[in-house]
């Protein structure tokens, strides 16, 4: 029985796909064989000696430990786009905040005194409102940074609302790009598409080169009184500059969905507390492809969608099935075969793929190994991890 730990509140609907006679879920199992979770701080001490694999009921996976996971052969996954529509939703919101006086309108209506006569409110109504005048969408134009399955929806739904989009993504992949609508201009660099845009959207991972990338150097590409719109994560946007450029007027407006104590009661930034996924749908989609994905590593051995191993996926050829986790280095398979061979175990099929300084491979086989046939394997130098699919 495979055994699953979760962390934090996953959806039900993604929990009942876990067979109840195949797999023990709860937050407190022991030796577990994989971790579901959202939002809770992973760390080392969650590893144990079972531990395969580590599943994000989200996009990104900043909450885990990612690199001390792949070098003990523990597979991150992770949901991309299983939360896509709602945040899309909240960033057409922030465009319509940002773009025009709905939050400084609601806030003065809701500060009139209850006692006054309709025709009063009426009045004061007609005579308030210009305050609170704004600019279209439409005919505006949209950079969006990062065309993954979150800034792709969102270019398609601008260019629905009749705006012009502007896209940059230099690690897109081919797939990817070949779903992007063809009304998207392609920018060959950030500070060509910042400096023709009105509205800017950023849609990326934290990285090491997307660290502080709108720096000071680049908001002077801004136009002025332009809109910067943050559902990544608030390490993409030097704090500092932002400000200064929000006092200058460099920037009008910036919308985040990451508050930090620097920026609260600034009046020309809006934030949100974490929101862009929060809906009853992205948390039940996110629970269902997660719970998918583990299902089928923990009784296939294919991976798909991690965010540290090779994408994966061997259809089963009868017979039995070993996983092996290695260090990327040269002759590994050839040791490996060679143990199975000295043993008259046949190789029915097998499926090799790396990444970065990981291996990963699955190996149909005719007949069982023995568990002394598995030791010999995880005693070879640079195998990290070896099990029976």
């Amino acid at each position: 029985m495979f055994k699953i730990q979760t962390f934090n509140q996953i959806s039900d609907k993604g929990l009942v796909r876990f067979p109840k006679q195949e797999y023990q879920v709860s937050s407190d199992v022991e030796k577990a064989d994989a971790i579901l979770v959202r939002s809770a701080k992973m760390s080392r001490d969650n590893i144990n000696s079972n531990l395969k694999a580590v599943a994000r009921a989200g996009a990104g996976t900043n909450n885990i430990p990612v690199e001390d996971y792949t070098r003990e052969g523990i597979v991150v996954f992770n949901t991309p786009g299983a939360n896509a529509n709602a945040v899309k939703e909240l960033v057409l919101c922030s465009l319509l905040l940002s773009s025009r006086g709905i939050l400084l309108g609601i806030n003065w209506v809701n500060s009139q005194s209850p006692d006054l006569e309709s025709g009063e409110l009426s009045k004061l109504v007609e005579a308030e409102k210009k305050n609170f005048k704004g600019m279209e969408l439409k005919g505006k134009t949209l950079g969006v940074v990062g065309l993954g399955a979150i800034g792709a929806q969102v270019a398609d739904a601008a260019i629905q609302l009749g705006m012009k989009v502007l896209g940059y993504d230099p690690a897109i992949s081919v797939d990817a790009a070949w779903r992007l609508a063809n009304q998207i201009e392609k920018q060959e660099n950030l500070t060509s598409l910042i400096s023709r845009s009105d509205f800017v959207t950023l849609h990326l991972p934290v990285l090491e080169t997307t660290r502080n990338l709108i720096d000071r150097k680049v908001i002077n590409y801004f136009k002025s009184g332009a809109v910067l719109v943050n559902f990544s994560r608030d390490a993409i946007v030097d704090e500092v500059a932002l400000v200064d450029a929000l006092n200058i007027g460099r920037l009008g407006c910036y919308v985040s969905d990451f508050p930090t104590p620097g920026l609260l009661g600034n009046k020309k930034v809006i934030l949100m507390p974490h929101i862009g996924a929060s809906t009853d749908e992205a948390e039940e989609n996110c629970a269902i492809m997660a719970v998918d994905q583990l299902r089928d590593f923990l009784e296939n051995g294919n991976i798909r969608n991690s965010v540290n191993f090779p994408s994966l996926s061997l259809e089963k050829s009868g017979g039995h099935r070993i996983a092996i986790i290695n260090e990327n280095v040269p002759r590994m398979l050839g040791q490996i075969l060679s143990i199975l061979a000295d043993k008259d175990i046949n190789v029915i099929d097998m499926l090799n793929k790396s990444r970065n300084d990981i291996a990963y491979n699955l190996i149909d086989i005719e007949s069982a190994p023995s568990e002394d046939t598995l030791e010999e394997i995880r005693a070879i130098e640079h195998v990290i991890k070896v099990w029976l699919v």
